[in-house]
């Protein structure tokens, strides 16, 4: 087992995390139930998957919510996209947190790959 939080991916996506809910507090109050929801949950499920991936024993195990939280960094940088078309975020900071779940998607690639050897 693991300390998730000594790895570099997880500090970046709690991070993500953080900056996901501070953005969304302004969302229309109807989105609160429904995208608001849906982004917040997506983001956090990145972090979430990799602290119970260092939890597992196996490293295939290790691996399978690595790739989870692959999954989950997709769907939120897809949720950001839709969020900035509807202009519920501004441009500018949609490239940011563009740039920082790219960039956890690529920690996490190599790590799926370091793990799988």
């Amino acid at each position: 087992m693991q300390d998730y939080k000594k790895l570099m991916v997880w500090s970046k996506a709690h991070k993500l995390t953080l900056s996901v809910y501070k953005e969304t507090k302004v969302f229309p109050k109807e989105e609160v139930y429904a995208l608001t929801n849906q982004i917040r949950r997506a983001c956090s499920s990145v972090a979430i998957n990799i602290a119970e991936g260092c939890g597992r024993r196996t490293k295939l195990d290790k691996a399978y919510f690595m790739q989870i939280a692959f999954a989950s960094a997709q769907e939120t940088e897809y949720l950001l996209c839709l969020c900035t078309e509807l202009e519920y975020l501004k441009s500018e900071t949609y490239m940011v947190l563009e740039k920082e779940v790219v960039e956890i998607k690529i920690m996490l690639t190599a790590l799926m790959k370091k793990i799988r050897e």
